[in-house]
This record gives C-alpha cells, structure tokens and sequence, in this order.
C-alpha cells in the first residue's frame, strides 16, 4: 500500500515539473517573439525600396511603420501620410511591408518599425540612398594640338554619392591622373586631370575617362575624345631593285609620313629637273624609270613639306652593265658582280642618315681572299724563322775548336802555341802525294 502511494506521488511530481517547463517556454516565447523585426536597406535614387516588419509572436497588436521625421506613413493597413510614391504591400498580424518609389536623397534616413504592446517595442532600420554620377565631361583638349605642344585634359562627373571613381584610358591601356573631390551638399563633385606633352605617336588615340560608381551596376558612365595632331613629314625612298641594271624598269617611291599629309612631292636630279620625262615618269609619290641606261647615274631627291616644315631624302643611282655570261652554279647569284667595285661603294640613299640598299657590299669575298693569302705569308715568315734559329744555335762556336787544339793541355800560352805549331808540323807530315 505505502509503496503504491510512492508510486503515485512521484507520478504526480514529474507532471508538475513538466507543466512548469511547458509555461516557462510558452512566457519566453511570448516575450522574444514580441520584439519586431527589420533590416537596413539601400536604394539607387530615382529606384523603388521595400520596408518590411515582422513579428514572429503576435496577438492580434498593431504595426507601424513612420519616416526619419516620425511621421506615420502606415498603422496597419490604412495609411496615414499622403504621399503616393508610399504603398502598401502586405498586412497582417506578423509582417508590415510598403514599398517607397521614385527614391531621392531626401528620403535617406532612419525608419521605425513600432508594435503596440505594453509597453511599445520598436526597431529601427536605415535606409541608404545612393546618387548616380552624371556622365563625365572632358574638358582642355585643342583641336589640332601641335607636336610637343602640352595639354591638360580635365574629366568632370557630378552628384555621385560616395564620391565617384574616375580612371583614364589611353585607347585600352589605363594611365593615371590627378585626382580632386569636393562635397556639394550630400553629392559630390569628382575632377581628373591629365598632363600630355603630345607628339606624332599620339595622332588618332582615343583618351577615355570612365566613372566607376557602385550605384552603376551595368555599364560605367564614360566620355571619349580623340586627338589630333599635325606634326612636320618625314621622307623615305622606297626602291624596287636593290642592283639595278641597263635596260631594268625601276620605280622609286617617296613615302612621306606628316600632318596634313604633304601632297604633292617633288622630284630632282642632281639638284635641278629631271632631264628626261618620257623615260622618267612622275605619277604622285613615284618616280618611274621605264629603261634604265648609263645616263641615269646620279642622285635623286624628293622633298614632301606641309605649313610644319619641310623633309627631303636621296637615292643615289647607279647603273650596272647586264652580265654577258654567267658562271656555271646550281645556285642563281643573289647580286651580279659589279664591273668597277670602288664605284659600287658610292651607290647609297641617304634618309637622315641611313643607309641604301642599293650600296650591296662586293668586296667581302675580295677581303676574304687577301687575309687568306696574308696569313699563309706570315705563317711561312714565321716557320723560317724558328728553323733558322735552330740552326744557328747548334753550330754556334765551332770554329774555335780547331785552333784551341792542344791549349787544354799547356801550363801556359807559350807552351800552347809551341803545341799548336806541333800540330800543323805533324799534319804537314802526314801528308800523302799521289804520283
């Protein structure tokens, strides 16, 4: 009996501590769930935002929601302020959402959330409105700028908000410039300058000053200007043969690079007119030999000028005789052997101070040659000598020997002449005659 009734008594604690831990959690729940909640928000101006309030526990208490100057906007469903860029979205006991269109600067701010219980709980959530940058200007650029003139190109862009980016490009390759920002009101103003001392190389680039901004999610807002320059020609001859030949055709072309382009060229020989127009035909920037001969020979100058300045460069002409026979080779000659070579040295152009391809270098086999048959010289020179001193050192001192025979074993001089005239007496008689 006394163990049942422990039974049931212990049964019946366990349930109560059960319902307790049941209405605490419910109270908790109540309380958190009572609190509303929201979110900070940004918006591009002149675009549409959405506030929402949501209250995970509610019983049947109001929402709403008021601007930075605490004025109501919605209680509930029904609105209070009268604005019609402001509507609702959605309203019930847990969420309240109306929607701002047509965003300004104006509307930034911070907005409350409030839930009418006892005692009244509120959220705040701030609502960031960003302002678009205008389209960047450039300003400073002189049409036509000059070679080696300076210039300041200055790119402008307005009401950005932060304060814009502003990067320069030379075509697609990005160059730096200076940077100056300056606050108007809630916008800002963004200036980039960029110093150029321009020259021939920058004819035709195009400069572009790109706005990077976050409010600008698709494409950047971008201004292009492109330069011209005029600068002074430069000239070149351009020959067809590089060994020219009688009876050849050549054309000689003057290309001139300048700023108007110098349109026409002229043509001269040897410092005056060319002598013979119905051989030598001058169409535009060429110059024409229709056939060439001896007379021919001779320097040719072409001069292009523009109100810049003025550019000249030379061919110097010479004429080879046409090879009679030709050397049997299997492979072709890439340049006939001149008949007079010290003339070929002579044959150039002369292009502010480069070269002709027509002056071909002849001589290098001759060269070849000549310090071939140098060096065998100088080894020969070379090999006679030392054979020479050879020779000269074993054989030194040998005619000594004869005359000293006998002095190695005198006392003294006397004794050794005595011994030297012995000798010669014993070599008279040692003499044979042959009848």
């Amino acid at each position: 009996m006394n163990l049942k009734s422990n039974l049931i008594f212990t049964l019946y604690t366990i349930y109560g501590i059960l319902l307790k831990v049941m209405a605490s959690k419910g109270k908790v729940r109540g309380v958190s769930g009572q609190y509303p909640l929201v979110q900070n928000v940004t918006v591009t101006e002149g675009g549409t935002v959405n506030l929402t309030c949501r209250v995970e526990y509610n019983d049947n208490t109001s929402l709403q929601w008021s601007n930075p100057a605490q004025q109501t906007l919605f209680f509930g469903d029904k609105k209070a302020l009268r604005d019609n860029r402001i509507e609702l979205v959605r309203a019930t006991s847990s969420e309240l959402t109306i929607s701002i269109s047509d965003v300004t600067l104006s509307d930034e701010g911070m907005y409350t959330c409030s839930l009418f219980t006892m005692p009244v709980r509120t959220a705040k959530a701030y609502l960031t409105v960003l302002g678009v940058p205008e389209k960047p200007e450039i300003d400073g650029l002189t049409k036509p700028a000059r070679e080696g003139d300076h210039i300041t190109l200055t790119c402008i862009t307005q009401g950005s908000k932060p304060a814009a980016d502003l990067r320069w490009f030379r075509n697609e390759k990005e160059v730096k410039g200076a940077k100056e920002v300056n606050a108007s009101g809630k916008t800002f103003t963004v200036r980039s300058s960029l110093q150029l001392q321009v020259d021939r190389n920058d004819d035709g680039v195009a400069y572009t000053c790109r706005v990077d901004h976050v409010a600008l999610t698709q494409t950047p807002q971008q201004a292009t200007e492109v330069l011209e320059v005029h600068y002074a020609p430069r000239v070149e001859i351009i020959h067809s043969l590089a060994v020219p030949q009688e009876g050849q055709y050549l054309k000689l072309e003057c290309v001139s690079k300048g700023n108007p382009s110098p349109e026409p060229v002229m043509w001269t020989k040897d410092g005056g007119d060319l002598p013979d127009l119905d051989r030598m035909i001058v169409e535009g920037k060429e110059l024409t030999f229709t056939s060439l001969n001896k007379t021919d020979n001779g320097t040719y100058r072409c001069e292009a000028s523009n109100h810049l300045g003025t550019s000249s460069a030379e061919y110097i002409l010479y004429v080879y005789d046409v090879p009679t026979t030709l050397p049997p080779s299997t492979t072709p000659l890439l340049h006939p052997i001149p008949p007079d070579p010290t003339t070929l040295l002579n044959t150039h152009v002369k292009v502010t101070g480069t070269g002709d391809p027509n002056a071909v270098g002849q001589h290098g086999t001759d060269h070849a040659l000549i310090g071939g048959v140098v060096a065998v010289v100088v080894f020969v020179t070379l090999c006679l000598i030392i054979v020479l001193g050879r020779y000269l050192a074993r054989h030194k001192g040998t005619y000594l020997t004869n005359e000293a025979k006998g002095a190695d074993d005198a006392p003294d001089a006397d004794t050794a002449i005595i011994n030297a005239e012995g000798n010669h007496a014993h070599a008279e008689e040692k003499k044979e005659y042959f009848i």
